[in-house]
C-alpha cells in the first residue's frame, strides 16, 4: 500500500527562551535523547530509563507506581537517594521539589518536550547546587503555530491516559497549552504472604501548563505557569499519598551569532504540598495500625539566573550567576494510641535553605581540540531550622528545638578535552566537581515508614563529588558508539545509617556517612541496517563501596543500598511496511540491596516491551504495547524479612497519537 504523504506544512519561524548547549558539552558524558525517546514508555521517567542505563530513582518503581519521596534521581546508578543526586531542569528552571528535591514526574508530560540532553557526570560551571552525579536538562517544545501533539491510550489494570500539546499565535504572542490526565488501578504489590492489610498500588494524576512567548528586542520573552497533583494508593491499607504545586518563570533569552552576545534572564518559583500517611504492619499482614500521619507540607522555591555569552568562530565564553532559595514546614501527627485509636502528638519541623554562586565557562576548538572548562564557587546556608512537638490532648509542647544557623562555602570546576582522530572516531578526558546540600526534608523532618523510623540531622553538610573519566568513540557507516570509563568519589554522603532498633523495626538517621567510591563502565552503540532496521545497546556497570568511616563504620566495604551494579537496554526498531514500525526493548538490572547493612538482597529484573503503531493518516498512529511482556516479577523492596514486594505485571495499553 503507498504511503500517504503529508501535506506540506508552512514555513514557521520556531523559537525559544533558552541558551543553546555550548559546543564544550562534547567534551563531557553526554547523552542527547530525542522526543520519540521520551515517549516509548508511559512515563517520562522510564523511557529515560531506558535511554540513558544508570538513570535510576531510589527504587525501581517508575512513577506509576513511586511514592513521590523515593523519585529523586540519581546517575550512573551511584547510591541513589530518595532526595535525588542529579539536577532535573527544564529550559533551565529545576524541577526538583524545594522541601524534598524529589521530582514529580507526572507532572512533565513528554507531548510538551523537544527532548533532553543528559550531563553524566558532576555538573560544575553552569549548572551549580544539585548537580552531583549530573543533569537531566529537559527542552520544552518551541514556538510553532499549528502544531498539536495528543496522546489518547487506555490499557489493562484499569489504565488511563490523556495528553497533549498544542500551540497558536495571537498576534505577536505564542502559547504553548500542555496538560495530562492519567489513572492507573494499579496492582498489588505483595504475592507471597498476602494478608488483609496489602491493598493496590494506584495513581490519579492530571497537570496542566501554559506558555506565553514573544519576541523582546534581539531575544524572546517567555512566561510559563501551571499546576498539578497526584494522588496514590501506597500499597497497604491506610497509606496514601497526594502531592501538588504550582509554578511560575519568566525567561528573557537570546542565543549568540558568531562573534556576537547572547543572554538570559531569569526568574521562577515553585510552590508545592505534599501528605502522606503510612502505617505499620505486622508479619502475618493481618491488620495495619496507623504509623504517621504527614498531613501537609507547604514549601516555596524561587531563584534567579543571568548569563552573558560571548560567541566567536571556534570559541565561547559564559559568564553566569545564580540564586535559589527555599522554605517549607512538614506538619505531622504522630505516635498512635490503639487504645484511643488516635495520634497522641503532633509536630511542626522546618525551615529555610539558600544558595547563591557565580560562574565562569569556556570552551575552544582548534585543528581537531576541544577544550572545555568552567570555575564556579557557592555560597550555602540553612537556617531557622525548628522542631516543635505538642500533645494533641492538651496542646502541651514536650519539645522545642531550635537549630543553630550554618553557611560556608564552596568553589568547584570541571575540565574537558576531546581529540578528534579522523574517520568519525574521537578520544577525551574530563574531571570534575560538584555539590549538593542537603534538602529541608534531610535536615529538619523525622519521620515513620511502616515499622522504621528515620531521624533527621540539622548538622548535615553538603554532599561532595570529585570525577575524573576517560572515553572513547565514533560514527561511521551508520553506526556510532562510545565508551565511557569513569571513577568518581562521593565525600560527606548524606545517607540513612541504621543506628538501631525501635518499636519492631529499624531506627535510622540521616547521617554525612564518610565516601562512597565509584568506578564503572557506560556505553551506547546504535546500528542502522537499510532504512528499516535500527538496533541499539546501552549499559551501565559500576562498582561502589562505602567507607562509612567514623559515622557509619558499620557500612565500610559494603556496597550501597539501592545500587545495582550492572544495567542494560538492548532495543530493536524495525520498520516492515511504509505504514507499520515495530518496537521491542529488554532491560536488565542485576540484584541490588534494599538496605544499607546490605542484608536484604533483591534479585536481578529483567523485562521485555513490546510496541506497534500503525499509521493511519499523515496525523494519526494506532498503537499497541505490551510492557512486562514476559510478566517477570521483579522485586521492588523486602519490607519484612522474607516479605517482597514486586513491581507491575503485564500491562497492555492501546490508543492513538495525533500530531502535527
Amino acid at each position: 500500500m503507498p504511503a500517504l504523504a503529508p501535506p506540506p506544512a508552512p514555513e514557521v519561524v520556531v523559537t525559544a527562551a533558552r541558551l543553546p548547549p555550548t559546543p564544550g558539552d562534547a567534551a563531557f558524558s553526554v547523552v542527547a535523547v530525542t522526543p520519540a525517546q521520551l515517549r516509548v514508555r508511559g512515563q517520562l521517567d522510564a523511557a529515560l530509563e531506558d535511554a540513558v542505563p544508570g538513570f535510576s530513582q531510589f527504587r525501581r518503581s517508575s512513577s506509576l507506581s513511586a511514592n513521590p519521596t523515593t523519585q529523586g534521581v540519581s546517575l550512573r546508578s551511584f547510591a541513589p537517594s530518595g532526595a535525588g543526586r542529579t539536577l532535573v531542569t527544564l529550559d533551565g528552571v529545576p524541577q526538583n521539589d524545594p522541601f524534598g528535591g524529589w521530582v514529580i514526574w507526572t507532572a512533565l508530560p513528554a507531548e510538551g518536550l523537544d527532548g533532553a540532553e543528559v550531563v553524566r557526570g558532576a555538573g560544575a560551571g553552569p549548572y551549580g547546587a544539585g548537580a552531583l552525579t549530573g543533569v537531566v536538562a529537559l527542552t520544552e517544545r518551541g514556538g510553532d503555530p499549528g502544531f498539536y501533539d495528543v496522546d489518547l491510550s487506555a490499557g489493562s489494570l484499569g489504565y488511563r491516559r490523556a495528553a497533549g500539546a498544542a500551540d497558536a499565535r495571537v498576534g505577536p504572542l505564542d502559547f504553548l497549552l500542555v496538560a495530562s490526565g492519567e489513572h492507573d488501578g494499579g496492582w498489588i504489590p505483595i504475592l507471597q504472604g498476602r494478608g488483609p492489610a496489602d491493598d493496590r498500588l494506584s495513581l490519579d494524576a492530571a497537570s496542566v501548563a501554559l506558555r506565553a512567548q514573544t519576541r523582546l528586542g534581539a531575544g524572546v520573552l517567555a512566561v510559563r505557569g501551571g499546576g498539578f497533583e497526584e494522588d496514590r494508593q501506597a500499597g497497604l491499607v491506610g497509606a496514601h499519598s497526594r502531592a501538588s504545586g504550582d509554578f511560575l518563570s519568566a525567561t528573557w533569552a537570546a542565543a549568540p551569532a558568531p562573534g556576537g552576545f547572547g543572554w538570559r534572564l531569569q526568574g521562577w518559583a515553585r510552590g508545592s504540598n505534599l501528605a502522606n500517611t503510612s502505617v505499620s504492619v505486622p508479619a502475618s499482614q493481618a491488620f495495619s495500625t496507623p504509623a504517621d500521619d504527614q498531613y501537609k507540607t507547604p514549601a516555596l522555591g524561587y531563584g534567579v539566573d543571568a548569563a552573558l555569552r560571548r560567541a566567536w568562530s571556534g570559541a565561547d565564553v559564559e559568564l553566569g550567576l545564580d540564586v535559589r532559595a527555599a522554605q517549607g514546614d512538614d506538619y505531622e501527627r504522630f505516635a498512635f494510641s490503639p487504645a484511643a485509636r488516635a495520634f497522641t502528638q503532633d509536630r511542626r519541623a522546618g525551615g529555610r535553605t539558600l544558595v547563591a554562586g557565580a560562574y565562569l565557562e569556556a570552551d575552544r576548538s582548534f585543528a581537531g581540540w576541544l577544550v572545555s572548562g568552567g570555575i564556579r564557587g557557592d555560597y550555602w546556608a540553612a537556617a531557622h531550622g525548628q522542631l516543635v512537638q505538642r500533645l494533641i490532648s492538651t496542646g502541651q509542647v514536650t519539645l522545642d528545638q531550635s537549630d543553630p544557623n550554618r553557611s560556608g562555602a564552596l568553589p568547584t570546576a570541571r575540565l574537558g578535552v576531546r581529540r578528534a582522530l579522523g574517520g568519525g572516531l574521537f578520544v577525551r578526558a574530563a574531571a570534575y566537581e560538584g555539590f549538593r546540600p542537603p534538602t529541608l526534608n534531610e535536615l529538619y523532618r523525622p519521620f515513620r515508614v511502616g515499622n522504621n523510623t528515620t531521624e533527621a540531622n540539622p548538622d548535615l553538610v553538603p554532599e561532595r563529588l570529585t570525577g575524573e573519566e576517560v572515553g572513547v568513540g565514533g560514527a561511521a557507516g551508520g553506526a556510532s558508539w562510545n565508551l565511557t570509563a569513569f571513577a568518581n568519589r562521593l565525600a560527606d554522603a548524606v545517607t540513612n545509617v541504621t543506628i538501631g532498633a525501635q518499636g519492631g523495626g529499624s531506627l535510622m538517621q540521616r547521617r554525612n556517612a564518610g565516601v562512597i567510591d565509584a568506578e564503572g563502565l557506560e556505553g551506547e552503540a546504535r546500528r542502522r541496517f537499510g532504512a528499516a532496521l535500527v538496533l541499539e545497546i546501552a549499559a551501565d556497570w559500576t562498582r561502589a563501596r562505602v567507607d562509612g568511616g567514623a559515622a557509619a563504620p558499620q557500612l565500610t566495604g559494603l556496597r550501597p543500598a539501592q545500587a545495582p551494579a550492572l544495567t542494560a537496554v538492548v532495543s530493536a526498531r524495525w520498520r516492515p511496511a511504509p505504514r507499520l514500525s515495530l518496537r521491542a526493548a529488554l532491560r536488565y538490572e542485576s540484584a541490588r540491596y534494599d538496605d544499607d547493612l546490605d542484608t536484604r538482597r533483591l534479585k536481578s529484573g529483567t523485562t521485555v516491551d513490546v510496541e506497534a503503531r500503525w499509521r493511519a493518516s499523515a496525523h494519526a498512529r494506532l498503537f499497541v504495547a505490551i510492557d512486562n511482556l514476559l510478566d517477570a516479577r521483579v522485586q521492588t523492596a523486602e519490607p519484612d524479612p522474607g516479605l517482597f514486594a514486586y513491581d507491575r505485571p503485564l500491562m497492555l495499553r492501546t490508543g492513538v497519537s495525533l500530531r502535527r
